[in-house]
């Protein structure tokens, strides 16, 4: 009877923490909208160790963990309005997707050549057309920064879609979004109302993506080789 508990306790948590995801998730979009600074601070900081701790129990590749701590590190820099505290958030989202980039190309079989050959031109117009129109108003010492990050974040929205599909592909595009407009705010172009919920939004919903994305992959050696060799 203990061990049969144990199961079904052990059973729930997974739902447990992906609901308390969905409540920090509310609070904090919540906090934005109606711009109560202190409910950001506090809820923020729970969201992708939340995330984390569900794909964990999921059986999460480690790399995903990794991305999504990653990710929380980000999160937490960037309550600070200090520009030494965004280079070292937007660092620590590289890293993220640089733990994105290994997982996808270690768990999950190679993009189909028809696929990757639609999609890879409409990300590297994407990415060189956001640049060319944020580049004059970005501040001198930040563009480099942007640039590569724009570049990595661009490289891993394209490899979610071509390797993983839809799920993750879409993950990867609210991805590349929500920093568009948190590029957007730097380069002091005019924003939607309440531009953190937007961008707390569209980061939320990405981050879920790609996790549950993530989650069906298994190591590209593991698939049959017949299946390897057509998507190859």
């Amino acid at each position: 009877m203990t061990g049969s508990r144990r199961r079904l306790a052990s059973g729930r948590l997974p739902g447990f923490l992906l609901a308390a995801f969905a409540l920090a998730a509310a609070a904090d979009l919540l906090s934005l909208a109606v711009e109560f600074t202190p409910g950001h601070q506090a809820a923020k900081p729970l969201l992708m160790p939340l995330l984390a701790a569900w794909a964990g129990l999921r059986g999460a590749p480690r790399l995903l963990l990794a991305a999504l701590l990653c990710g929380w590190g980000g999160d937490v820099l960037l309550l600070s309005g200090a520009e030494p505290a965004f280079l070292a958030g937007m660092a620590s989202f590289a890293a993220g997707h640089v733990c994105y980039l290994a997982l996808f190309h270690r768990h999950a079989p190679g993009p189909s050549r028809a696929r990757a050959a639609l999609l890879a031109p409409c990300y590297a117009v994407t990415l060189i057309v956001a640049l060319a129109l944020l580049w004059p108003d970005l501040p001198a010492d930040l563009r480099i920064p942007v640039a590569g990050y724009s570049t990595l974040l661009t490289v891993t929205a394209f490899t979610a879609a071509a390797r993983l599909g839809f799920v993750a592909g879409l993950g990867g595009a609210l991805f590349l979004l929500s920093d568009t407009l948190i590029a957007t705010g730097v380069a002091d172009w005019p924003q939607l109302p309440r531009p953190d919920f937007w961008i707390m939004l569209t980061y939320i919903a990405a981050q879920s993506l790609l996790a549950h994305g993530a989650l069906g992959t298994r190591p590209a050696s593991t698939l049959p080789r017949e299946t390897r060799r057509v998507l190859a």
